[in-house]
Protein backbone atom coordinates (compact mmCIF):
# COMPACT_ATOMS: atom_id res chain seq x y z
CA UNK A 1 0.00 0.00 0.00
CA UNK A 2 2.87 2.38 0.81
CA UNK A 3 5.16 3.57 -1.96
CA UNK A 4 8.69 2.21 -2.08
CA UNK A 5 10.19 5.62 -1.40
CA UNK A 6 8.13 6.08 1.76
CA UNK A 7 9.01 2.60 2.99
CA UNK A 8 12.69 3.39 2.54
CA UNK A 9 12.29 6.61 4.53
CA UNK A 10 10.49 4.73 7.30
CA UNK A 11 13.40 2.30 7.58
CA UNK A 12 15.64 5.23 8.36
CA UNK A 13 13.19 6.89 10.75
CA UNK A 14 12.64 3.72 12.78
CA UNK A 15 16.21 2.40 12.57
CA UNK A 16 17.01 3.55 16.13
CA UNK A 17 13.97 2.11 17.91
CA UNK A 18 14.98 0.68 21.28
CA UNK A 19 11.63 -0.76 22.41
CA UNK A 20 9.14 -3.10 20.77
CA UNK A 21 6.07 -1.56 19.16
CA UNK A 22 2.94 -3.54 18.34
CA UNK A 23 -0.01 -2.41 16.25
CA UNK A 24 -2.94 -4.35 17.71
CA UNK A 25 -5.77 -4.18 15.16
CA UNK A 26 -9.41 -5.10 15.63
CA UNK A 27 -11.18 -5.57 12.29
CA UNK A 28 -14.96 -5.24 12.39
CA UNK A 29 -16.72 -7.76 10.19
CA UNK A 30 -17.66 -6.26 6.85
CA UNK A 31 -15.88 -2.92 7.18
CA UNK A 32 -14.79 -1.82 3.68
CA UNK A 33 -11.44 -0.39 4.82
CA UNK A 34 -10.24 -3.61 6.48
CA UNK A 35 -8.05 -4.81 3.60
CA UNK A 36 -6.37 -1.41 3.22
CA UNK A 37 -5.86 -1.08 6.98
CA UNK A 38 -4.23 -4.52 7.13
CA UNK A 39 -1.96 -3.74 4.17
CA UNK A 40 -1.04 -0.33 5.63
CA UNK A 41 -0.05 -1.73 9.05
CA UNK A 42 1.86 -4.64 7.54
CA UNK A 43 3.83 -2.25 5.34
CA UNK A 44 4.78 -0.05 8.29
CA UNK A 45 5.64 -3.02 10.53
CA UNK A 46 7.87 -4.53 7.84
CA UNK A 47 10.36 -1.65 8.00
CA UNK A 48 11.72 -2.58 11.45
CA UNK A 49 12.37 -5.69 13.52
CA UNK A 50 11.10 -3.65 16.48
CA UNK A 51 7.58 -3.35 15.04
CA UNK A 52 4.94 -6.01 14.51
CA UNK A 53 1.18 -6.09 14.08
CA UNK A 54 -1.61 -8.42 15.15
CA UNK A 55 -5.15 -8.73 13.79
CA UNK A 56 -8.37 -10.10 15.19
CA UNK A 57 -11.85 -10.24 13.70
CA UNK A 58 -14.71 -8.97 15.86
CA UNK A 59 -18.47 -8.50 15.66
CA UNK A 60 -18.24 -4.76 16.22
CA UNK A 61 -19.05 -1.64 14.22
CA UNK A 62 -15.57 -0.16 14.26
CA UNK A 63 -12.19 -1.17 12.86
CA UNK A 64 -9.28 0.32 14.77
CA UNK A 65 -5.77 -0.32 16.01
CA UNK A 66 -3.94 0.60 19.17
CA UNK A 67 -0.25 1.10 19.83
CA UNK A 68 1.44 -1.12 22.40
CA UNK A 69 4.88 -0.48 23.90
CA UNK A 70 6.66 -3.65 24.98
CA UNK A 71 3.28 -5.36 25.14
CA UNK A 72 1.56 -2.64 27.19
CA UNK A 73 -1.18 -0.34 25.94
CA UNK A 74 -0.09 3.28 25.48
CA UNK A 75 -3.61 4.69 25.39
CA UNK A 76 -3.27 5.70 21.72
CA UNK A 77 -5.72 4.38 19.14
CA UNK A 78 -6.44 5.13 15.49
CA UNK A 79 -9.90 4.42 14.08
CA UNK A 80 -9.14 4.65 10.39
CA UNK A 81 -5.99 4.64 8.29
CA UNK A 82 -3.73 7.55 9.33
CA UNK A 83 -2.75 8.61 5.85
CA UNK A 84 -2.54 12.17 4.54
CA UNK A 85 -1.60 14.72 7.17
CA UNK A 86 -2.18 12.17 9.93
CA UNK A 87 0.66 9.93 8.73
CA UNK A 88 3.02 12.12 10.74
CA UNK A 89 0.82 11.59 13.79
CA UNK A 90 1.39 7.85 13.55
CA UNK A 91 5.16 8.24 13.12
CA UNK A 92 5.42 10.58 16.10
CA UNK A 93 3.25 8.28 18.22
CA UNK A 94 5.73 5.46 17.62
CA UNK A 95 8.81 7.62 18.19
CA UNK A 96 7.34 9.28 21.29
CA UNK A 97 6.38 5.92 22.76
CA UNK A 98 9.98 4.86 22.22
CA UNK A 99 11.12 8.03 24.01
CA UNK A 100 12.82 9.75 21.11
CA UNK A 101 10.11 11.95 19.60
CA UNK A 102 10.75 15.59 18.89
CA UNK A 103 7.47 17.00 20.24
CA UNK A 104 7.65 15.69 23.79
CA UNK A 105 7.02 18.53 26.27
CA UNK A 106 9.48 19.92 28.77
CA UNK A 107 9.52 18.87 32.41
CA UNK A 108 7.14 21.56 33.67
CA UNK A 109 4.47 20.85 31.05
CA UNK A 110 4.88 17.09 31.48
CA UNK A 111 4.32 17.52 35.22
CA UNK A 112 1.00 19.24 34.60
CA UNK A 113 -0.11 16.54 32.14
CA UNK A 114 0.70 13.78 34.63
CA UNK A 115 -1.35 15.63 37.24
CA UNK A 116 -4.57 15.59 35.16
CA UNK A 117 -7.17 13.54 37.00
CA UNK A 118 -8.65 10.58 35.17
CA UNK A 119 -10.03 8.53 33.78
CA UNK A 120 -10.05 10.73 30.66
CA UNK A 121 -11.37 9.25 27.41
CA UNK A 122 -10.75 11.52 24.42
CA UNK A 123 -11.94 11.10 20.85
CA UNK A 124 -10.80 13.39 18.02
CA UNK A 125 -12.67 13.42 14.71
CA UNK A 126 -10.44 14.48 11.82
CA UNK A 127 -10.26 14.89 8.09
CA UNK A 128 -7.12 13.49 6.49
CA UNK A 129 -6.88 16.68 4.39
CA UNK A 130 -7.01 18.97 7.43
CA UNK A 131 -3.77 20.83 8.16
CA UNK A 132 -4.82 21.75 11.71
CA UNK A 133 -5.90 18.27 12.84
CA UNK A 134 -2.42 16.75 13.31
CA UNK A 135 -1.44 19.38 15.91
CA UNK A 136 -4.41 18.38 18.06
CA UNK A 137 -4.04 14.62 17.50
CA UNK A 138 -0.32 14.69 18.27
CA UNK A 139 -0.80 16.79 21.41
CA UNK A 140 -3.45 14.45 22.82
CA UNK A 141 -1.36 11.39 21.91
CA UNK A 142 1.49 12.85 23.96
CA UNK A 143 -0.87 13.31 26.91
CA UNK A 144 -1.96 9.67 26.65
CA UNK A 145 1.67 8.55 26.70
CA UNK A 146 2.54 10.62 29.77
CA UNK A 147 -0.59 9.96 31.82
CA UNK A 148 -1.89 6.38 32.06
CA UNK A 149 -5.31 7.71 33.05
CA UNK A 150 -5.75 9.28 29.58
CA UNK A 151 -6.89 7.45 26.44
CA UNK A 152 -7.04 9.09 23.02
CA UNK A 153 -8.57 7.84 19.81
CA UNK A 154 -8.27 9.50 16.40
CA UNK A 155 -11.28 8.90 14.13
CA UNK A 156 -11.30 9.46 10.37
CA UNK A 157 -14.67 11.18 10.04
CA UNK A 158 -15.01 10.19 6.39
CA UNK A 159 -15.22 6.51 7.40
CA UNK A 160 -17.80 7.08 10.12
CA UNK A 161 -20.18 9.56 8.53
CA UNK A 162 -23.21 8.33 10.48
CA UNK A 163 -21.36 9.02 13.72
CA UNK A 164 -20.31 12.46 12.47
CA UNK A 165 -23.90 13.26 11.45
CA UNK A 166 -25.27 12.10 14.80
CA UNK A 167 -22.90 14.44 16.63
CA UNK A 168 -23.64 17.23 14.09
CA UNK A 169 -19.93 17.72 13.48
CA UNK A 170 -19.32 20.28 10.74
CA UNK A 171 -15.72 21.19 11.46
CA UNK A 172 -12.51 19.45 12.40
CA UNK A 173 -10.67 18.71 14.51
CA UNK A 174 -13.50 18.03 16.96
CA UNK A 175 -12.39 16.68 20.35
CA UNK A 176 -14.87 14.89 22.61
CA UNK A 177 -14.31 14.12 26.28
CA UNK A 178 -16.45 11.20 27.42
CA UNK A 179 -18.91 11.96 24.61
CA UNK A 180 -19.11 15.73 25.20
CA UNK A 181 -17.49 18.33 22.94
CA UNK A 182 -14.33 19.69 24.57
CA UNK A 183 -12.64 21.49 21.70
CA UNK A 184 -13.27 22.37 18.06
CA UNK A 185 -10.87 23.81 15.51
CA UNK A 186 -7.17 24.41 15.59
CA UNK A 187 -5.32 24.10 18.87
CA UNK A 188 -2.05 23.12 20.47
CA UNK A 189 -0.89 21.21 23.50
CA UNK A 190 -0.95 24.27 25.75
CA UNK A 191 -4.52 25.20 24.88
CA UNK A 192 -5.76 21.63 25.20
CA UNK A 193 -3.98 21.22 28.52
CA UNK A 194 -5.71 24.32 29.87
CA UNK A 195 -9.13 23.05 28.77
CA UNK A 196 -8.56 19.63 30.29
CA UNK A 197 -7.24 21.17 33.49
CA UNK A 198 -10.36 23.32 33.80
CA UNK A 199 -12.61 20.31 33.08
CA UNK A 200 -11.08 17.39 34.98
CA UNK A 201 -8.70 19.22 37.32
CA UNK A 202 -5.09 18.63 38.28
CA UNK A 203 -4.14 16.59 41.32
CA UNK A 204 -2.25 18.66 43.85
CA UNK A 205 1.28 17.62 44.65
CA UNK A 206 2.18 18.84 48.10
CA UNK A 207 5.86 18.20 47.41
CA UNK A 208 5.93 20.12 44.12
CA UNK A 209 8.12 23.20 44.29
CA UNK A 210 7.49 26.41 42.31
CA UNK A 211 9.76 26.73 39.28
CA UNK A 212 11.53 30.05 38.74
CA UNK A 213 13.53 31.19 35.71
CA UNK A 214 15.68 34.33 35.53
CA UNK A 215 16.75 35.94 32.24
CA UNK A 216 18.08 39.19 30.82
CA UNK A 217 15.10 39.41 28.47
CA UNK A 218 11.74 37.67 28.08
CA UNK A 219 10.03 37.42 24.71
CA UNK A 220 6.34 36.61 24.96
CA UNK A 221 5.19 34.99 21.73
CA UNK A 222 6.89 32.70 19.22
CA UNK A 223 5.80 34.03 15.83
CA UNK A 224 7.91 36.00 13.33
CA UNK A 225 8.11 39.07 15.57
CA UNK A 226 8.98 37.07 18.68
CA UNK A 227 11.59 34.94 16.94
CA UNK A 228 13.21 38.00 15.39
CA UNK A 229 13.29 39.80 18.74
CA UNK A 230 14.83 36.78 20.46
CA UNK A 231 17.50 36.26 17.81
CA UNK A 232 18.54 39.92 17.74
CA UNK A 233 18.71 39.99 21.54
CA UNK A 234 20.74 36.78 21.72
CA UNK A 235 23.17 38.20 19.18
CA UNK A 236 23.80 41.02 21.66
CA UNK A 237 24.93 38.45 24.21
CA UNK A 238 21.77 38.49 26.33
CA UNK A 239 20.31 35.45 28.05
CA UNK A 240 16.91 35.16 26.34
CA UNK A 241 13.80 33.07 26.89
CA UNK A 242 10.81 32.76 24.57
CA UNK A 243 7.58 31.98 26.44
CA UNK A 244 4.78 31.12 24.03
CA UNK A 245 1.79 28.95 23.20
CA UNK A 246 3.58 27.64 20.12
CA UNK A 247 6.46 28.55 17.84
CA UNK A 248 5.21 30.03 14.60
CA UNK A 249 1.99 31.40 16.01
CA UNK A 250 -0.55 32.48 13.41
CA UNK A 251 1.97 31.72 10.65
CA UNK A 252 1.28 28.00 11.07
CA UNK A 253 -2.24 28.55 9.70
CA UNK A 254 -0.88 29.91 6.40
CA UNK A 255 -0.67 27.31 3.65
CA UNK A 256 1.39 29.35 1.18
CA UNK A 257 3.68 32.36 1.73
CA UNK A 258 4.88 34.08 -1.43
CA UNK A 259 5.72 37.61 -0.25
CA UNK A 260 8.56 36.99 2.20
CA UNK A 261 11.29 38.85 0.40
CA UNK A 262 14.09 36.63 -1.03
CA UNK A 263 12.00 33.50 -0.36
CA UNK A 264 10.02 32.81 -3.51
CA UNK A 265 7.59 30.45 -1.82
CA UNK A 266 7.28 28.66 1.50
CA UNK A 267 4.60 27.36 3.83
CA UNK A 268 3.60 28.31 7.34
CA UNK A 269 4.77 24.98 8.74
CA UNK A 270 8.15 25.32 7.05
CA UNK A 271 8.63 28.89 8.22
CA UNK A 272 7.70 27.97 11.80
CA UNK A 273 10.25 25.15 11.70
CA UNK A 274 12.89 27.52 10.31
CA UNK A 275 12.18 30.06 13.07
CA UNK A 276 12.77 27.39 15.70
CA UNK A 277 16.00 26.22 14.05
CA UNK A 278 17.31 29.77 13.90
CA UNK A 279 16.55 30.36 17.59
CA UNK A 280 18.12 27.03 18.54
CA UNK A 281 21.28 28.11 16.73
CA UNK A 282 21.64 30.97 19.22
CA UNK A 283 20.94 28.91 22.32
CA UNK A 284 17.66 30.66 23.06
CA UNK A 285 15.57 28.87 25.70
CA UNK A 286 12.11 28.08 24.32
CA UNK A 287 9.21 27.45 26.69
CA UNK A 288 6.28 26.35 24.56
CA UNK A 289 2.68 25.45 25.51
CA UNK A 290 2.51 28.23 28.12
CA UNK A 291 -0.57 30.27 28.99
CA UNK A 292 0.01 33.58 30.78
CA UNK A 293 -1.87 33.66 34.10
CA UNK A 294 -0.55 36.76 35.84
CA UNK A 295 1.96 39.45 35.01
CA UNK A 296 3.84 42.19 36.85
CA UNK A 297 5.31 44.61 34.32
CA UNK A 298 6.05 47.62 36.51
CA UNK A 299 9.31 48.25 38.31
CA UNK A 300 12.80 47.11 37.39
CA UNK A 301 12.11 43.38 37.63
CA UNK A 302 9.24 42.11 35.46
CA UNK A 303 7.58 38.76 36.10
CA UNK A 304 5.32 36.46 34.12
CA UNK A 305 3.54 33.52 35.75
CA UNK A 306 2.18 30.58 33.76
CA UNK A 307 0.40 27.37 34.74
CA UNK A 308 2.06 24.75 36.92
CA UNK A 309 3.59 27.16 39.47
CA UNK A 310 6.13 28.36 36.93
CA UNK A 311 7.38 31.94 36.93
CA UNK A 312 9.75 33.93 34.70
CA UNK A 313 11.73 37.04 35.72
CA UNK A 314 13.65 39.61 33.65
CA UNK A 315 14.31 43.37 33.65
CA UNK A 316 12.90 43.68 30.10
CA UNK A 317 9.98 42.12 28.25
CA UNK A 318 9.11 42.14 24.54
CA UNK A 319 5.46 41.32 23.86
CA UNK A 320 4.98 39.64 20.49
CA UNK A 321 1.85 37.57 21.04
CA UNK A 322 0.43 38.25 17.58
CA UNK A 323 -3.26 38.07 16.75
CA UNK A 324 -6.09 35.61 16.32
CA UNK A 325 -9.11 35.30 14.04
CA UNK A 326 -11.54 38.17 14.56
CA UNK A 327 -15.12 37.11 15.24
CA UNK A 328 -18.39 38.65 14.08
CA UNK A 329 -19.66 39.09 17.65
CA UNK A 330 -23.29 38.62 16.64
CA UNK A 331 -26.06 36.55 18.18
CA UNK A 332 -25.46 32.78 18.20
CA UNK A 333 -22.05 32.96 16.49
CA UNK A 334 -20.28 31.34 19.45
CA UNK A 335 -23.00 28.70 19.77
CA UNK A 336 -22.40 27.39 16.25
CA UNK A 337 -18.61 27.53 16.03
CA UNK A 338 -17.66 24.14 14.65
CA UNK A 339 -21.28 23.50 13.71
CA UNK A 340 -21.61 25.82 10.74
CA UNK A 341 -19.41 28.76 11.76
CA UNK A 342 -15.77 28.33 10.73
CA UNK A 343 -12.52 30.24 10.34
CA UNK A 344 -10.48 27.85 8.16
CA UNK A 345 -11.85 27.07 4.68
CA UNK A 346 -8.99 24.64 3.96
CA UNK A 347 -9.88 22.41 6.91
CA UNK A 348 -13.66 22.68 7.06
CA UNK A 349 -14.54 23.48 3.44
CA UNK A 350 -14.75 19.79 2.43
CA UNK A 351 -17.71 19.35 4.80
CA UNK A 352 -19.72 21.62 2.50
CA UNK A 353 -19.33 19.86 -0.80
CA UNK A 354 -22.44 20.57 -2.87
CA UNK A 355 -23.86 22.92 -0.20
CA UNK A 356 -24.42 26.65 0.15
CA UNK A 357 -22.05 28.80 2.22
CA UNK A 358 -21.24 32.41 2.95
CA UNK A 359 -17.85 34.06 3.31
CA UNK A 360 -17.86 37.16 5.51
CA UNK A 361 -15.03 39.46 4.47
CA UNK A 362 -13.85 40.94 1.19
CA UNK A 363 -10.12 41.18 1.84
CA UNK A 364 -7.50 38.85 0.39
CA UNK A 365 -8.25 36.04 2.83
CA UNK A 366 -11.99 36.31 2.25
CA UNK A 367 -11.81 36.30 -1.54
CA UNK A 368 -9.22 33.52 -1.56
CA UNK A 369 -11.59 31.51 0.64
CA UNK A 370 -14.52 32.24 -1.67
CA UNK A 371 -12.54 31.10 -4.72
CA UNK A 372 -11.48 27.88 -3.02
CA UNK A 373 -14.97 27.13 -1.71
CA UNK A 374 -16.58 27.82 -5.09
CA UNK A 375 -14.76 24.78 -6.42
CA UNK A 376 -16.52 22.41 -4.01
CA UNK A 377 -19.70 24.18 -2.86
CA UNK A 378 -22.93 24.60 -4.79
CA UNK A 379 -23.05 28.33 -4.09
CA UNK A 380 -20.94 30.92 -2.29
CA UNK A 381 -22.15 34.30 -1.02
CA UNK A 382 -19.52 36.93 -0.21
CA UNK A 383 -20.56 39.54 2.38
CA UNK A 384 -18.46 42.72 2.63
CA UNK A 385 -19.12 45.48 5.18
CA UNK A 386 -17.58 48.25 3.07
CA UNK A 387 -18.84 49.55 -0.27
CA UNK A 388 -15.98 47.91 -2.16
CA UNK A 389 -13.90 44.75 -1.92
CA UNK A 390 -10.46 45.16 -0.35
CA UNK A 391 -8.81 42.18 -2.02
CA UNK A 392 -6.08 42.47 -4.64
CA UNK A 393 -7.33 43.16 -8.16
CA UNK A 394 -6.08 39.83 -9.49
CA UNK A 395 -8.22 37.99 -6.92
CA UNK A 396 -11.29 40.09 -7.66
CA UNK A 397 -10.96 39.40 -11.38
CA UNK A 398 -10.74 35.67 -10.73
CA UNK A 399 -13.81 35.84 -8.47
CA UNK A 400 -15.86 37.55 -11.20
CA UNK A 401 -15.29 34.58 -13.49
CA UNK A 402 -16.99 32.14 -11.11
CA UNK A 403 -20.65 31.48 -11.95
CA UNK A 404 -21.68 30.26 -8.49
CA UNK A 405 -20.59 33.28 -6.45
CA UNK A 406 -22.66 36.32 -5.42
CA UNK A 407 -21.15 39.40 -3.78
CA UNK A 408 -23.01 41.73 -1.40
CA UNK A 409 -21.32 45.05 -0.61
CA UNK A 410 -22.21 47.49 2.20
CA UNK A 411 -23.59 44.54 4.13
CA UNK A 412 -23.63 44.05 7.88
CA UNK A 413 -24.01 40.60 9.43
CA UNK A 414 -26.69 40.76 12.11
CA UNK A 415 -27.29 37.18 13.28
CA UNK A 416 -26.28 33.57 12.81
CA UNK A 417 -29.38 31.38 12.64
CA UNK A 418 -29.49 27.66 13.40
CA UNK A 419 -31.78 24.81 14.39
CA UNK A 420 -29.98 24.00 17.63
CA UNK A 421 -27.54 21.57 16.04
CA UNK A 422 -26.19 23.41 12.99
CA UNK A 423 -26.36 26.66 11.03
CA UNK A 424 -29.33 27.09 8.71
CA UNK A 425 -29.18 30.76 7.69
CA UNK A 426 -27.61 34.17 8.18
CA UNK A 427 -29.42 37.47 8.69
CA UNK A 428 -27.86 40.52 7.06
CA UNK A 429 -28.66 44.21 6.65
CA UNK A 430 -28.04 46.61 3.76
CA UNK A 431 -26.02 49.45 5.29
CA UNK A 432 -27.30 51.95 2.69
CA UNK A 433 -31.00 51.61 3.54
CA UNK A 434 -31.21 49.36 6.61
CA UNK A 435 -33.19 46.68 4.78
CA UNK A 436 -32.72 43.24 6.31
CA UNK A 437 -32.91 39.82 4.69
CA UNK A 438 -32.22 36.21 5.61
CA UNK A 439 -30.12 33.93 3.39
CA UNK A 440 -30.60 30.19 3.80
CA UNK A 441 -27.28 28.34 3.85
CA UNK A 442 -25.33 25.53 5.47
CA UNK A 443 -22.10 27.18 6.59
CA UNK A 444 -20.44 30.51 7.32
CA UNK A 445 -16.70 31.18 6.94
CA UNK A 446 -15.55 34.26 8.86
CA UNK A 447 -12.61 36.04 7.21
CA UNK A 448 -12.65 39.55 8.66
CA UNK A 449 -9.08 39.89 9.80
CA UNK A 450 -7.31 39.44 13.10
CA UNK A 451 -7.79 40.51 16.71
CA UNK A 452 -4.59 41.30 18.66
CA UNK A 453 -3.79 38.90 21.50
CA UNK A 454 -3.41 41.74 23.98
CA UNK A 455 -5.86 40.55 26.64
CA UNK A 456 -3.31 39.61 29.34
CA UNK A 457 -1.67 43.03 29.06
CA UNK A 458 -4.72 45.30 28.68
CA UNK A 459 -4.79 46.27 32.38
CA UNK A 460 -1.11 47.20 32.44
CA UNK A 461 -0.44 48.88 29.09
CA UNK A 462 -2.08 51.56 27.00
CA UNK A 463 -3.99 50.15 24.02
CA UNK A 464 -5.77 51.53 20.97
CA UNK A 465 -9.55 51.29 20.35
CA UNK A 466 -8.69 48.17 18.30
CA UNK A 467 -7.03 46.66 21.42
CA UNK A 468 -3.54 46.93 19.92
CA UNK A 469 -0.73 47.72 22.34
CA UNK A 470 0.35 51.31 21.72
CA UNK A 471 4.00 51.71 20.78
CA UNK A 472 6.25 54.54 19.66
CA UNK A 473 8.64 54.39 16.71
CA UNK A 474 11.08 52.39 18.88
CA UNK A 475 8.49 49.76 19.91
CA UNK A 476 8.39 51.15 23.45
CA UNK A 477 5.09 50.81 25.29
CA UNK A 478 3.63 52.97 28.06
CA UNK A 479 5.79 51.18 30.67
CA UNK A 480 9.61 51.40 30.84
CA UNK A 481 11.32 48.14 29.97
CA UNK A 482 8.27 46.78 28.17
CA UNK A 483 8.20 46.65 24.37
CA UNK A 484 5.73 45.31 21.80
CA UNK A 485 6.21 44.14 18.22
CA UNK A 486 4.23 42.65 15.37
CA UNK A 487 0.49 42.10 15.05
CA UNK A 488 -0.25 42.68 18.74
CA UNK A 489 1.10 46.24 18.47
CA UNK A 490 -0.22 49.40 16.86
CA UNK A 491 2.21 49.19 13.94
CA UNK A 492 0.26 49.47 10.65
CA UNK A 493 0.07 46.64 8.11
CA UNK A 494 0.05 43.17 9.60
CA UNK A 495 2.55 41.29 7.47
CA UNK A 496 5.17 38.64 8.25
CA UNK A 497 8.04 40.70 6.89
CA UNK A 498 6.92 43.75 8.89
CA UNK A 499 6.57 41.68 12.06
CA UNK A 500 10.12 40.41 11.66
CA UNK A 501 11.42 43.96 11.24
CA UNK A 502 9.47 45.17 14.26
CA UNK A 503 10.80 42.32 16.36
CA UNK A 504 14.35 43.31 15.46
CA UNK A 505 13.57 46.96 16.23
CA UNK A 506 12.13 46.08 19.64
CA UNK A 507 15.23 44.03 20.48
CA UNK A 508 17.58 46.83 19.48
CA UNK A 509 15.55 49.35 21.50
CA UNK A 510 15.58 47.08 24.55
CA UNK A 511 19.35 46.62 24.28
CA UNK A 512 19.94 50.36 23.83
CA UNK A 513 17.84 51.14 26.91
CA UNK A 514 19.71 48.46 28.85
CA UNK A 515 23.04 50.09 27.99
CA UNK A 516 21.78 53.52 29.05
CA UNK A 517 20.54 52.34 32.43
Amino acid sequence: MLEAGIIQQLRGIFSTLAHHITFRATLATGRPENADLRAFLEDVAAVSDHIDCTFEEAQTQQSLFSILLDGQETGIRFRGIPNGHEFTSLLLAVLNADGQGKNLPDESTARRIKALQGPVRLTTYVSLTCTNCPDVVQALNVMALLNPAIEHEMVDGALYQEEVDKLAIQGVPAVYLDGKLLHSGRGNLGELLEKLSETVGEAEDADAQPIEHHYDLLVLGGGPAGASAAIYSARKGLKVAVVAQRIGGQVKETTAIENLISVTRTTGETLASDLRKHMDAYGIDIFENRTYQSLSLEGKEKSVEVGGQEKFFAPAVIIATGANWRRLNVDDEAKYIGHGVHFCPHCDGPFYKGKDVAVVGGGNSGIEAAIDLAGICRHVTVLEFLDTLKADTVLQEKLKQLPNVDVYLSTETKQVIGDGDKVTAIRIADRTNGEEKTIDLDGIFVQIGLMPNSGPFADSLETTPRREIKIDEYCRTSLPGVYAAGDVSSVPYKQIVIAMGEGAKAALSAFEDRMRT
